[in-house]
């Protein structure tokens, strides 16, 4: 199992952002989560296989309809704690 830390930044809060990546985790079999931060960039944890983790990336660098994505920052890690599935947090 491999493990991926992004931040998003962009016009990237208030425009589904968050439910976009949950949905498309969820869609590629990951666990983790995302979350808005304070400077405006959404942050995300995702664990999984690493073709689907490469799949992520490619789909966060788009966004939903409404978004605008800047820029990617993209870092392998490794697992401190597994997860059950993909969550949303509160900021």
């Amino acid at each position: 199992m491999h493990q991926l830390h992004l931040f998003i930044g962009g016009y990237v809060h208030s425009v589904g952002f968050r439910a976009f990546v949950k949905r498309e985790a969820e869609k590629l079999g990951l666990t983790g989560w995302v979350r808005n931060l304070t400077d405006r960039r959404v942050e995300v944890i995702a664990q999984g296989k690493k073709e689907d983790l490469e799949k992520l990336i490619e789909e966060c660098k788009k966004g939903p309809f409404m978004a605008e994505v800047k820029g990617v920052s993209v870092t392998w890690e490794g697992t401190k704690e597994e997860y059950s599935d993909f969550k949303i947090l509160l900021s």
